[in-house]
């Protein structure tokens, strides 16, 4: 008996996107730890996974990759976009003590943050609010680098006012020469950025629903809310919002490299990722599961080692 038998009828009947094929994303779970490094047909060449031994590796080893990354476009003489996720937020301590140790500046870098809170009609929470994801780049990432920061005039956030300019602005300077690169986790319901997997019934096509740049005022999910509930808002459900301001596929697809972290030491209860990360990993390509996209892109994805581990009911042992 689990959950797929008993569904019907219950409050979980219609919980989920339509579009989900629930026994396949079972049994992508159903296989052993050491078959989630099996390469499958639909990977890109140059995507790799690493399993990193605690949620600490993980932030230290994602932190390294985008610190990398911004070395090597420096060295290379070449314009960085950075479209940031605030998801693992604990990797960009890591990446600015690589830059720093480095002595690496972020002159040639424009950063692009993925999202924000909003309400339904996409007008985003104050940027000084200590929740906001704008709040929360600057305190992690901007603001440590000091004198080696992302330039005032190069840094884009999403509000009303300039997340539509995104587009532009990002094809402008990836026609100039620019490495466009994403950072990201997976959530609960597997989206990119939060560009939510039921959003995926209102296009008639795959190429469709790839041309979508952006979304004002997105409706999340409720398990979306809850998970940041329980990661950022210390379980109080009352203080998340309901709608946010996101980038879209079409942005997200762009991406030459993408660098994801998946079981961080800020992310939570940990094994609530096995599921997302197994899904992404094996399901293929759907619109209805966003990040079933990340493996078809060039990049790294670094998690934590619990999360390859078999899935299964814990059971309690009776007292002796």
């Amino acid at each position: 008996m689990n959950f797929i038998d008993t569904k019907e009828q219950s409050l979980m009947a219609d919980f989920f996107p339509f579009g989900w094929d629930l026994n396949r994303i079972d049994a992508c779970c159903a296989h052993a730890p050491e078959r989630i490094f099996d390469r499958l047909p639909f990977w890109n060449v140059q995507f790799s996974i690493k399993s990193c031994p605690s949620a600490e590796a993980v932030d230290m080893m994602t932190g390294h990759e985008i610190a990398h990354t911004i070395q090597k476009a420096k060295q290379n003489g070449r314009q960085l976009v950075l479209m940031m996720s605030t998801s693992p937020m604990s990797m960009y301590a890591w990446a600015v003590y690589f830059l720093q140790q480095w002595n690496t500046d972020c002159s040639h870098v424009h950063s692009f943050i993925m999202n924000e809170w909003s309400d339904k009609d996409g007008n985003a929470m104050d940027a000084q609010n200590r929740a906001s994801f704008a709040s929360m780049i600057e305190s992690a990432f901007f603001t440590p680098l000091g004198s080696q920061t992302i330039p005032l005039n190069q840094r884009y956030y999403a509000s009303q006012d300039h997340l539509h300019k995104y587009p532009e602005k990002i094809s402008s300077l990836k026609a100039g020469g620019a490495v466009i690169v994403a950072t990201c986790g997976i959530g609960r319901m597997m989206q990119l950025a939060l560009w939510e997997p039921q959003f995926a019934a209102e296009f008639s096509s795959e190429e469709e629903w790839k041309s979508q740049y952006f979304r004002k005022g997105a409706k999340l999910h409720p398990l979306t809310v809850e998970q940041y509930s329980m990661t950022r808002f210390g379980g109080r459900t009352t203080l998340v919002p309901c709608f946010a301001n996101t980038i879209g596929p079409g942005l997200f697809l762009m991406s030459d490299y993408v660098i994801s972290g998946v079981g961080g030491s800020l992310a939570g209860n940990l094994m609530w990722q096995a599921m997302p990360l197994w899904t992404s990993l094996r399901y293929g390509p759907s619109v209805w599961i966003p990040s079933t996209f990340l493996p078809t892109l060039p990049g790294k994805l670094f998690f934590h080692k619990n999360l390859a581990g078999p899935m299964e009911p814990v059971r309690e042992t009776a007292a002796l």
